[in-house]
Order: C-alpha cells, then structure tokens, then sequence
C-alpha cells in the first residue's frame, strides 16, 4: 500500500481522512478530487439519503463517482484484500452504479469534473498494477467523451 500512496496513486502523505480523521483505511476519491475512507464516505450516503448522491463534506458538490486506490491484484489475478475491502468495493462499485450514471449530472458538472477524470485515466491506463474493475474505467471514459 505504501508504494502505491508514495506513486502518487493515493491521498497526499500525511493526509487524513476528513470525515473520522484518522489514517485512510481503503482510500478513494471523489469526483470532486477529496479524499475519504470508502467505508466513511460510504456510511455518510447511507446515513443521509441512500436515495440521492451524497454530497462532498468538504465542497458540497454531489458526487457522482468514487474511485478505490487499493485495489491489489496479483499477477495471477487474485485479489490480496480483506473482507473489508472486498464489501467496501462492493458498496463503491454499487455507488457508483448508481449515481454514476451520466444523465444525473449537468454539463457544468461534468466540465468541473474533467480534469479530474482526464488525470485518472490516463494514470490509470498507463499503470498496469492498477486495477479498476472495467466497469468504472468504461464509466470515466464515457464520461470524458
């Protein structure tokens, strides 16, 4: 996990995650490029509306799609994370396909989103280490389209 954090592929070193304000424990990013646990940011939809997009903590903006960073897989395909991560993909990946669909954002939104997303997948398809499931890369990339 380290390596990953000191590649630039995670929060900034010395980071904290805002909303419990501890070290991040399977760190994912928002749309609007803040950093959160996956399980707060996810226990903070479900806690306010599990109908609606959450909203940013920090910015307010809703977000419409959350990237997991620690997502190991082996050469051999298997994935060497705990349980916990495992649900806590899952909720980000069910999140996601939720919210993340491309008619819940206005065109604003999507402009402010771009940098974003443009940094993302280009760093995510020139790292081969990394591993996104397809869905959310055919999702970042639709959305940059």
């Amino acid at each position: 996990m380290n390596e990953e954090l000191e590649s630039g592929e995670g929060p900034p070193t010395n980071d904290l995650c805002s909303i419990c304000h501890g070290n991040f424990q399977f760190p994912c990013q928002a749309n609007c490029s803040h950093w959160f646990c996956a399980n707060c940011i996810i226990q903070v939809w479900q806690y306010s509306s599990p109908l609606q997009p959450c909203k940013c903590p920090l910015c307010r903006r809703p977000i419409n799609l959350l990237v997991p960073t620690v997502v190991v897989v082996d050469a051999g395909g298997n994935n060497n994370n705990s349980e916990q991560d495992r649900l806590n993909l899952a909720d980000i990946q069910r999140y996601n396909r939720v919210f993340g669909q491309p008619s819940n954002a206005s065109i604003v939104q999507r402009l402010r989103d771009l940098p974003f997303l443009l940094r993302r997948l280009f760093r995510d398809f020139v790292n081969p280490n990394t591993s996104l499931p397809l869905v959310i890369r055919a999702r970042v990339f639709i959305t940059v389209s």
